[in-house]
């Protein structure tokens, strides 16, 4: 089993010293999904939420959300980008699903360390600026699992999930 990198050896929370691993590209694919009311995947793909194009500026928000992760989350180092493509699919929901958002987040960087938490941190806040610009119309949305789907690069090497 491996030890968690985030603790030293007196157990203390820490960032990770990075320094000696080389710069490679690295890239994380993530995803996640809100369900929500027929209705409310109708005024989404209309366009005719009164807060605007709803997945326009959620695309916009899952953009930020990459760039601004390690403001977020205490122990992750900052990172220069090379790429953040943040993506949505709409499902009208059937006998074994609900209406849905579907959200994939891919992050690259060439750096020491990787971009995983990047591109989750991108889907969770696309997904919370979805549920933002329509909450007016429907309080009952649901956002689940959020995953990451593929990390490649770095010492650890390729994770594909299944």
């Amino acid at each position: 089993m491996s030890f968690l990198t985030h603790f030293d050896a007196r157990g203390q929370a820490h960032m990770v010293d990075v320094a000696d691993k080389p710069a490679t590209h690295r890239v994380a694919i993530a995803t996640g999904r809100i369900e929500m009311q027929s209705a409310t995947l109708a005024l989404i793909e209309s366009g005719s939420a009164q807060k605007g194009d709803v997945l326009g500026i959620a695309r916009i928000a899952g953009i930020q959300a990459a760039k601004r992760t390690s403001d977020l989350v205490p122990l992750c180092h900052p990172l220069a980008l090379t790429r953040v493509a943040v993506e949505f699919a709409t499902q009208p929901g059937d006998a074994d699903s609900a209406p849905q958002v579907l959200c994939i987040a891919t992050v690259e960087t060439v750096g020491a360390t990787g971009v995983e938490m990047e591109a989750m941190c991108a889907v969770q806040v696309a997904l919370l600026t979805v549920y933002d610009m329509c909450k007016a119309v429907d309080r009952g949305m649901t956002i689940t699992g959020v995953r990451l789907l593929e990390k490649h690069g770095g010492k650890s090497g390729s994770f594909v999930a299944d």
